[in-house]
């Protein structure tokens, strides 16, 4: 199927490894492949292609202890990244709404100071008007 020209062409059912990791012993292949960004989850051609479908063999050598290693590293990462970022989320959306309750709190609290100084100023105000005026009246007689 792949002749000599296009053999570094893969097909859609091959698992693609860096050579170093193949086991080629080409020349080729003894050199390390600069290996590619671990992709977070296997995709659906990679773990189709790992068993053969006629007879359910394994038709490539299994990851590395050091490839597992690699991916779960890399879901760690991914999913450390994911709960940091909702975390950010739902502390904002708490500390906004626990820092509206307290802001609504201290408004209605210094609402109801600024009132009730207020009435006993107008009280003295008007008391001290209306003896004013009464006195007035009375030295007026």
């Amino acid at each position: 199927m792949n002749n000599p020209i296009d053999a570094s062409i893969p097909v859609l059912t091959e698992i693609i490894y860096p050579a170093y990791a193949a086991g080629a012993e080409d020349e080729t292949a003894a050199t390390p492949a600069s290996p590619l960004p671990p992709s977070p989850m296997p995709d659906a051609v990679t773990v189709s292609a790992a068993t053969d479908p006629m007879n359910g063999s394994a038709t490539n050598p299994a990851p590395s202890e050091e490839q597992w290693q690699t991916l779960e590293q890399s879901l760690k990462e991914i999913v450390l990244k994911n709960v940091l970022a909702r975390v950010d989320f739902v502390l904002e959306h708490r500390v906004r709404d626990n820092l509206a309750d307290v802001l609504q709190t201290a408004v209605e609290g210094l609402a109801n100071e600024i009132r009730a100084g207020l009435k006993n100023s107008l009280e003295e105000l008007v008391t001290r008007a209306v003896t004013q005026e009464i006195t007035k009246v009375k030295n007026s007689k």
